[in-house]
């Protein structure tokens, strides 16, 4: 029997994979596509995720789509309602109809002319163009580690990743391990009905207040077209976050004051060190976004509070420190981490020949030394994720539709000059550090370096030449 063939295969129907084939629609409507979903809905992250609190953490104006705005009006969304804008985005682009759900896609073989992808307990398909859009993590294992004598702990211990629906901790004692991301989202919003949540970390990490709402992108709504005001705003919040950023890079000692001092207004009683300061510079780890500040609130109330020390072990009746102290709990959140899983997993074969993801470069941050018709989508780790994988997409569609002009059926990236290679995940977090040696690599420079500088991958994607004498044979 001959496996159904398209053009192009999206594997993802997260953000980005939603994006990717809006893109395609828009950019290459004579192709013909499908996206490849694992799971039984559109969403991906933002499907998955069902703890308290869960919202994003880059501001909407940047991780909402270039091509489609972000209507609503918070700056840090809740997840229910990003979930919802990315299922409207692939109804009005005619998504929806594209996405193949339980189609998990396992390998895939390059045979010289074609992919051939296999997926889980369906038939196989072939295309000629393989794009992932996979996140970076595993769906199915967060990272849990083993805490001495939880057998012993007569509560009950959960993960954000895998949030139980019939979970009541209203009027409960809560202590929720971790201090990224998911741990400064769940502390408040548990707050607001357990008897008591305390964030326990072992390494703190730097946490910036910023406002619910844009008050440039509501005084612009009202004077502007819908469209032109999101503009400006997404380029106010893209310069901030560089301008940010290159500060954290450049002067170190001076991002940490700023933001110590925005710390101290919030919680002038209580003392930063150790709490709110990291022994390592912004930046190298993602910084944690609180909307107004809700972590600080929560924490002045006293419905909640920060505990910066290690686990010795858990008992009965809550968790004893290595200090000697015990601290009391009848619910323990286990926000410690992601799993990395590149590719969702797939193996890739060019040839019959097993492609090992740590011993390939990334051209542009998105495609493969040696690996040929082939991208991913990988974000940006210092800004939102979706600024990168949207100019990914648009520079796959422009290079679709450079090889439809020219008749070329095969572009592979070359092998990067020589030069040191260093991860292509350039942060410090644990779960960074657990899985990188697994992970492509990037090279000394340009297109073999990721640069986390949006405007100027968005001239040299969007704008720049294909032909720069690396991808075409």
């Amino acid at each position: 029997m001959t496996a159904e063939h398209l053009d192009v295969l999206i594997v993802g129907a997260g953000l980005s994979g939603i994006g990717a084939a809006c893109h395609l629609a828009r950019e290459c409507p004579d192709r013909t596509y499908a996206v490849l979903e694992a799971r039984d809905a559109i969403g991906g992250t933002w499907d998955l995720f069902r703890y308290p609190g869960v919202r994003s953490d880059s501001d909407m104006f940047t991780l909402g789509y270039s091509f489609r705005p972000w209507p609503g009006d918070k700056t840090l969304a809740d997840g229910a309602s990003i979930l919802d804008y990315v299922r409207a985005t692939a109804r009005e682009h005619g998504v929806e109809d594209k996405v193949r759900y339980a189609h998990k896609a396992v390998a895939a073989d390059w045979d010289g002319s074609r992919w051939t992808v296999r997926v889980a307990g369906r038939p196989d398909l072939t295309c000629d163009f393989l794009f992932t859009c996979t996140g970076y993590y595993s769906y199915d294992q967060p990272y849990a580690p083993v805490f001495p004598g939880a057998g012993d702990f007569a509560g009950r211990i959960v993960h954000p990743q895998q949030w139980p629906a019939d979970l009541d901790h209203a009027g409960k004692r809560v202590v929720v391990i971790g201090s990224g991301a998911t741990a400064v989202t769940v502390v408040p919003a548990m707050a607001e009905t357990a008897a008591h949540v305390t964030m326990l970390q072992r390494t703190p990490s730097w946490v910036v207040s910023l406002p619910s709402r844009d008050r440039l992108a509501d005084a612009l709504r009202r004077r502007l077209p819908a469209g032109a005001a999101a503009s400006v705003v997404r380029w106010k919040n893209v310069l901030l976050m560089t301008a940010s950023y290159q500060l954290s890079r450049r002067r170190p000692a001076l991002m940490k004051r700023l933001i110590r001092s925005g710390i101290r207004k919030q919680l002038p009683a209580l003392a930063m060190d150790p709490h709110f300061s990291p022994p390592y510079d912004p930046w190298d780890q993602r910084l944690c976004f609180v909307p107004d500040g809700d972590l600080f609130t929560a924490i002045r109330s006293g419905r909640a509070a920060v505990v910066t020390d290690r686990i010795d072990r858990f008992t009965r009746t809550g968790i004893r420190l290595a200090s000697g102290t015990e601290l009391p709990a009848d619910i323990v959140v286990s926000a410690t981490g992601l799993t990395l899983l590149a590719l969702g997993g797939m193996r890739l074969t060019v040839g019959g020949r097993p492609v090992d993801l740590a011993d390939t470069v990334a051209y542009k941050g998105m495609m493969l030394s040696g690996v040929p018709n082939f991208a991913l989508a990988i974000g940006y780790t210092n800004a939102s994720w979706t600024l990168k994988c949207d100019l990914v997409s648009t520079y796959v569609c422009r290079l679709l539709n450079h090889m439809a002009r020219t008749g070329a059926r095969v572009v592979t990236p070359q092998r990067p000059p020589a030069g040191p290679l260093e991860p292509i995940i350039d942060l410090t977090a644990g779960y960074v550090l657990r899985g990188v040696d697994h992970l492509p690599k990037q090279g000394p420079a340009t297109p073999w370096r990721l640069h986390q500088n949006y405007p100027r991958d968005l001239l040299a994607l969007r704008h720049g030449p294909l032909t720069d004498g690396v991808v075409f044979q």
